[in-house]
């Protein structure tokens, strides 16, 4: 399985960007897929997750408002819009897929997923 995340750039402050992550290599016919970022000397934290029934979306308190998470219907690609960047998001995203609905408590782990994308940059300048 491979992910392929994309969308990363440079932007102001108040900016917006929008995440793509592409899971290729095995169909799944369940899948909760989630967001992590990683900034300079700092551990990768969790974002944003969602699972292919759709409905169960959760975000991390800083992100909750200004980042949306969704699906493309039937494909394995799940995206992040990025609204209202603030410096602090600057970081490199990468996005996770697991076989299988995880429950939500169980989704800012980092260790309950089994494939990870290459990361994709983000920059937000004040």
């Amino acid at each position: 399985v491979q992910l392929q995340a994309s969308g990363g750039g440079l932007v102001q402050a108040g900016d917006s960007l929008r995440l793509s992550c592409a899971a290729s290599g095995r169909s799944f016919s369940a899948y909760t897929m989630a967001w992590f970022r990683q900034a300079p000397g700092k551990e990768r934290e969790f974002v944003a997750s969602g699972s292919s029934f759709g409905g169960d979306t959760t975000y991390a308190n800083s992100v909750k408002g200004r980042f949306t998470i969704s699906r493309e219907k039937g494909k394995n690609t799940v995206f992040l819009q990025m609204n209202s960047l603030k410096p602090e998001d600057t970081a490199v995203y990468y996005c996770a897929l697991r076989a299988g609905r995880l429950i939500t408590g169980a989704r800012r782990d980092l260790q309950q997923y089994d494939y990870w994308g290459q990361g994709t940059l983000v920059t937000v300048s004040s």
